[in-house]
């Protein structure tokens, strides 16, 4: 295969760099799109020479050095913004956008030369996107509140800042407390808290119910059925609607429990699948089932009750449980050991059941039976469905509590029904386990 000649990459990274300027300047210019000839401001044709001239000054750095083309990006920025002044005093426009979109391309053009090219045209989707999308931004601003705002800024402080100052491993003579994973687990629990109430106000009382459960059980569906718990118990939400956002919030974590010991063993995935696609279904039908009721409280209001986007106290209340737990168990696995796996699997299975199947699908590659590994897990999901059930049962929500019970019993009968039938399903296939 012959060499590609020298001078095609460096024409693709300047056909890049004009794209991106071309880019930018189509969504400037549909802005202006109703201004007559001439009075159209950096528009498709500015913005697109900017870029090149990105490019350009890019392909000179090995030639003229750093300096001078960090003079000409200067004599650049400099001109461009006095063109924009100027203008903006003629217009009576304060808004600085167009100036800053200019300066970013010529800054995307020159690193679409001397750096990589996936990055500055990601760069490059994304600011554009955040240029069309001017009005939907302003809109969702205007309509954030305090309280909001202060949530929002919380969860990241305690992510960004408290974070990071957490002390590595365990600062206990047993190794059980560990303040990095404890202090991840209730930002975790204030994120979920944040999210439930995001997806109520955005989407309503049922639809924004169903998805926040959906994807906050991705992370961890015992902190969605806790949330859940606190909402219906101030009024947030009824009952039936709660206790079926929380089963599918369970069906995803079973769902996810199985695609994660099948990436450990096949054997363990062909005994462990029927079972929980069996309890994920049940899940599934009575979450149905549940969401079908519609209250005349529910239908009358389409945000009913909603007090606090985050409300700090429950959370620390939940928080604290959780890290109690979450310490109990990992000082019964430590002192049993491999003694102990039913009951390593019961107890850190009541917060965290990824964390059992994670173990216990390491330990099958050192030579775990299938059967002992299956039976673990299957311990660590009944403890993790106890433990939701007690923990909605003691915050006060009864009506919650009994059909969420009700749903963790059909589908833990099912599951019961299918691991007893798999010796017979395995003989009649001639599958061996």
């Amino acid at each position: 295969m012959p060499d590609e000649p020298i001078w095609l990459e460096p024409l693709q990274r300047v056909g890049l760099a004009l794209a991106i300027g071309f880019l930018v300047g189509v969504e400037r210019g549909w802005k202006q799109r109703d201004d007559g000839e001439g009075q159209r401001v950096a528009g498709i044709r500015t913005f697109a020479l900017i870029g090149l001239l990105g490019g350009v000054s890019g392909l000179l750095l090995p030639a003229v050095g750093a300096t001078l083309v960090a003079a000409m990006a200067l004599a650049f920025g400099a001109s461009f913004a006095a063109f924009q002044f100027r203008q903006a005093l003629k217009d009576g426009d304060n808004s600085v956008t167009s100036t800053v979109a200019g300066l970013l391309v010529f800054a995307l053009g020159l690193y679409a030369v001397v750096g990589e090219t996936i990055v500055a045209a990601a760069v490059a989707v994304a600011g554009t996107i955040v240029l069309a999308f001017k009005e939907g931004l302003h809109t969702w601003v205007r309509s954030i509140t305090w309280k909001e705002m202060r949530s929002a800024l919380l969860i990241l402080a305690a992510t960004c800042i408290a974070l990071p100052l957490m002390p590595e491993g365990a600062i206990d003579p047993w190794g059980a407390i560990e303040p990095r994973p404890l202090w991840w687990l209730t930002i975790l629990i204030a994120s979920a808290s944040f999210a439930g109430y995001v997806a109520l106000r955005a989407l309503g009382p049922r639809a924004g119910l169903m998805i926040g459960a959906l994807a906050g059980a991705i992370v961890s569906s015992t902190v969605v059925t806790i949330d859940l718990g606190r909402r219906v118990r101030s009024s947030e939400i009824d009952p039936s609607s709660g206790a079926a956002a929380a089963a599918l919030a369970a069906a995803v974590s079973l769902i996810r429990c199985g695609l994660v010991a099948s990436l450990f063993s096949s054997a363990m995935a062909a005994h462990l699948l029927p079972v929980l696609t069996a309890s994920a279904a049940v899940c599934l039908g009575c979450a149905w089932v549940l969401a079908r009721p519609v209250t005349t409280s529910v239908a009358a209001a389409p945000y009913p009750a909603i007090r606090s986007p985050l409300d700090l106290w429950s959370v620390a209340k939940f928080a604290v449980v959780l890290v109690v737990l979450t310490i109990g168990a990992n000082l019964v696995s430590r002192g049993l050991g491999s003694y102990g796996l039913g009951v390593f699997a019961a107890t850190a299975g009541l917060v965290d059941i990824d964390a059992v199947t994670l173990a216990v699908g390491r330990l099958t590659m050192s030579g775990l039976a299938t059967e002992t590994a299956v039976g673990a897990i299957l311990i660590g999901i009944l403890a993790n469905q106890m433990f939701k059930l007690a923990a909605v049962a003691v915050g006060g929500a009864v009506g919650f509590s009994l059909r969420f019970g009700a749903v963790v019993t059909l589908a833990g009968i099912a599951g019961a029904l299918v691991h007893a039938l798999m010796p017979s399903i395995y003989s009649s296939f001639s599958i061996v386990r």
